[in-house]
């Protein structure tokens, strides 16, 4: 069962023991692989961290350690893969209020399976949507 969705820095942070990951943030991702439950990923963070680590904003094994997350069933990360019904939930996210579509795919993930998103973009936060940072 899915209790939550992970923007990407939010997996990252996570994974790579990041202080900027908040303490609310890190409870609610601790909490949920002591229940056995899942923190969604959208594959756009897939595509977002290809992006970063060419760009050279990330390090190359990011993309390696998030994949290798992914793939371990007791990891509590597992893949949201981007579906047409996730798209559909996409209409439920406003462009005005979260106008960069990677955010608005990690968002709608979240209206569709109706779990908060654990993120730090202000932008996220500030929408009509339900997070946790």
């Amino acid at each position: 069962m899915i209790a939550g969705v992970a923007d990407t820095h939010t997996a990252l942070w996570h994974l790579f023991d990041d202080k900027r990951l908040s303490a609310a943030a890190e409870a609610f991702i601790n909490e949920a692989a002591t229940a056995r439950r899942k923190i969604a990923i959208s594959t756009i963070s897939l595509a977002e961290v290809v992006y970063l680590v060419e760009k050279n904003r990330l390090p190359a094994a990011a993309y390696d350690e998030l994949t290798q997350a992914l793939a371990d069933p007791e990891h509590v990360f597992t893949e949201a893969v981007i579906s047409a019904a996730i798209v559909q939930a996409m209409r439920q996210v406003p462009r005005a209020e979260v106008p960069d579509m990677p955010d608005r795919i990690v968002a709608a993930t979240g209206v569709y399976f109706g779990v908060p998103i654990i993120s730090r973009d202000r932008r996220i936060r500030a929408a009509s949507l339900t997070t946790v940072w």
